[in-house]
This record gives structure tokens, C-alpha cells and sequence, in this order.
């Protein structure tokens, strides 16, 4: 296996989630290992999937606004995500 640089990497992760509803949680498994090896932050990305089961947010889950907090609760695994709004 080739080794990537830190730009093809970058490249490679950006190509990956432009189509990530139709992944699978091995898959987004390496790309977060690819990313974590290379230093790189994967930011908003990290929000298109359950940090539990890795799964893709279909768009199917239960969301809610309360206190200017988004909270995602997971179809698969009923995992819990929330995050502040600004």
C-alpha cells in the first residue's frame, strides 16, 4: 500500500464524505483513521455520523432543538449526539 501525503489524504477525505449516505461504518472506521494519522480534523464532518456505531445519519433519526442545543438521537444504536448551535 502506497503511502499518502498529508494534501492526497485531505483530498481523499473531502471526496469521501461528498457521498456519505450510502457508506458503510468500516469504511468511515479507516477514513477517521486515515484522518487521525495524517493530523487532520475532520470538523463539521464528524456531525454526518453516530460517533457510537459509525453509522451515516440517513436523515430518518428523531433531532431536537432545545436551549440552542441540536440533539440527534441515532436510528441504529438510539445513541444520543449534541452539540451547541451558535
Amino acid at each position: 500500500m502506497k503511502k499518502l501525503s498529508k494534501t492526497e489524504a485531505n483530498e481523499a477525505i473531502e471526496k469521501f464524505f461528498k457521498e456519505i449516505k450510502d457508506k458503510t461504518p468500516k469504511e468511515i472506521r479507516k477514513v477517521k483513521k486515515l484522518a487521525m494519522s495524517h493530523n487532520i480534523k475532520l470538523a463539521g464532518k464528524r456531525k454526518l455520523f453516530c460517533r457510537k456505531c459509525l453509522m451515516p445519519y440517513s436523515g430518518k433519526e428523531k433531532i431536537r432543538v432545545k436551549d440552542k442545543i441540536k440533539s440527534i438521537t441515532c436510528g441504529k444504536c438510539g445513541s444520543i449526539s449534541r452539540w451547541k448551535l451558535k
